[in-house]
């Protein structure tokens, strides 16, 4: 069943880890692989990399980008969206602690903001076009 839309964007505020994926050219899968990111109710995803990252290259190239967030405990739920990169840019030190602390303990992430390198992180923001989601009930 699908998700209203008030579900599925409260769902992908929920600070799991997203499947990114992106387009790698002709002859290819899509790239896909773990991203921590950031989203608000309404608002863009975004998330941060390493800007010589091939991800960081192939999301250059494409312009787009999908992510998938799920839970496989009862009951199973997933999200996924797709869309356009609305901006990208240089990560600010407030990208790097908001991003990290949906994922770290709070007494974790001024460590971890410490020992990151903001000249080499990029974020890249994304504004949801289109949208799959599920509730598919308890799977047991």
């Amino acid at each position: 069943m699908p998700l209203s839309v008030a579900a599925r964007e409260a769902f992908l505020a929920e600070p799991h880890i997203a499947s990114l994926a992106v387009e790698a050219g002709a002859g290819r899968a899509p790239m896909t692989v773990p991203v921590w990111y950031d989203y608000s109710p309404g608002g863009e995803i975004r998330f941060l990399t390493d800007g010589d990252s091939l991800k960081a290259k192939l999301i250059a190239k494409a312009g787009r980008f999908a992510v998938l967030v799920q839970r496989a405990s009862p009951t199973y739920r997933y999200v996924s969206v797709e869309g356009p990169v609305i901006r990208s840019g240089p990560t600010t030190l407030e990208d790097l602690t908001r991003i990290s602390g949906r994922y770290l303990p709070p007494d974790a992430v001024d460590g971890y903001v410490a020992g990151s390198d903001l000249n080499v992180l990029v974020t890249f923001r994304m504004r949801p076009e289109r949208w799959l989601s599920a509730d598919l009930g308890s799977l047991g």
